[in-house]
């Protein structure tokens, strides 16, 4: 009988433990990085404070080391709670709040992928089940996947003239080569002995391929969705810096553009919290669609 050890020796708890102190460290390393120092450089002229003024810096801090610039745990302490405690204030076009940006990103990808989802996975399942058109198509494949993204963006706004529509041809772009890598393999994979005992029952193709392929395909299909997930949250936030308007890569791009590190760094964050969410999502979906052979 196996013993059940407590829960402070579990696997579980020894992680999420070790998570904190990694955490820990480098939090304290960016404290000790960011500590002030004593001004050791040459005075500074009157109209050099006058432009560190106009640029937003405090004059009396430029004698300090290359990395003293750089935002205190305070600052970005304070940053984070304005942000967290107003998403979605609206001052204009480029002054909108963290969660309106994430809304129009999450759009874009979320109407990219879909397209790119309902292209793939039928064509999948026709690559997968005809190894005739899977040699018809395969150049094809080959030649347009390692194609980057980006690469795309010019030729869409001058075919579609509508950046937010760009962005979207670039997300359904990005997306649809995993899915429908995946989709097919997975198709192809299916065990021939399942596949011959449906041909034995006369069950319909329409019917095995819902019934049988589906079920036994499905996890690797949800491994290229979560891969085309991954790619498009990745792509996106280029793809905004690029277009500009509106959405979390332009909204990096702006606070660069006014020198406000504080923001750039907490913009990071949410983003890089997004994707494992959005990857946590598809995670549990896989796990639910894969069975115990």
């Amino acid at each position: 009988m196996a013993v059940q050890l407590p829960w402070w020796r579990g696997e579980g708890f020894r992680a999420a433990l070790l998570s904190l102190i990694l955490l820990g460290v480098i939090l304290g390393v960016w404290h000790l990085a960011t500590l002030p120092k004593a001004a050791t450089g040459p005075a500074l002229s009157p109209e050099q404070i006058e432009y560190l003024k106009l640029m937003g810096k405090d004059p009396a801090a430029q004698g300090d080391s290359a990395g003293s610039n750089f935002p205190t745990l305070a600052q970005m302490g304070r940053v984070m709670w304005e942000h967290v405690t107003d998403p979605f204030y609206d001052n204009g076009p480029n002054d909108k709040g963290i969660g309106i940006q994430l809304a129009y990103s999450l759009g874009r990808v979320g109407l990219g992928y879909l397209i790119a989802m309902l292209i793939a996975i039928p064509l999948g399942f026709a690559i997968g089940m005809s190894p005739l058109v899977h040699r018809a198509l395969d150049p094809f494949i080959q030649v347009l996947k390692p194609i980057s993204p980006l690469a795309w963006m010019p030729l869409a706004l001058y075919t579609i003239k509508d950046s937010a529509a760009s962005g979207i041809f670039v997300i359904f772009i990005c997306s649809i080569w995993p899915m429908l890598i995946n989709t097919a393999f997975g198709v192809a994979s299916v065990r021939r002995d399942w596949l011959n005992v449906a041909r034995t029952l006369e069950v319909s193709k329409w019917r095995t391929a819902v019934e049988v392929i589906l079920p036994a395909a499905a996890p690797t299909i949800l491994t290229g969705m979560r891969i085309s997930m991954g790619i498009a949250w990745l792509v996106i936030v280029a793809a905004e810096m690029l277009v500009g308007g509106t959405g979390v890569g332009y909204f990096v791009w702006n606070e660069w553009n006014n020198l406000s590190l504080p923001n750039v760094i907490f913009a990071i964050l949410v983003i890089g919290l997004v994707g494992m969410v959005l990857d946590a999502a598809f995670a549990r979906l896989q796990k639910a669609v894969t069975y115990v052979d």
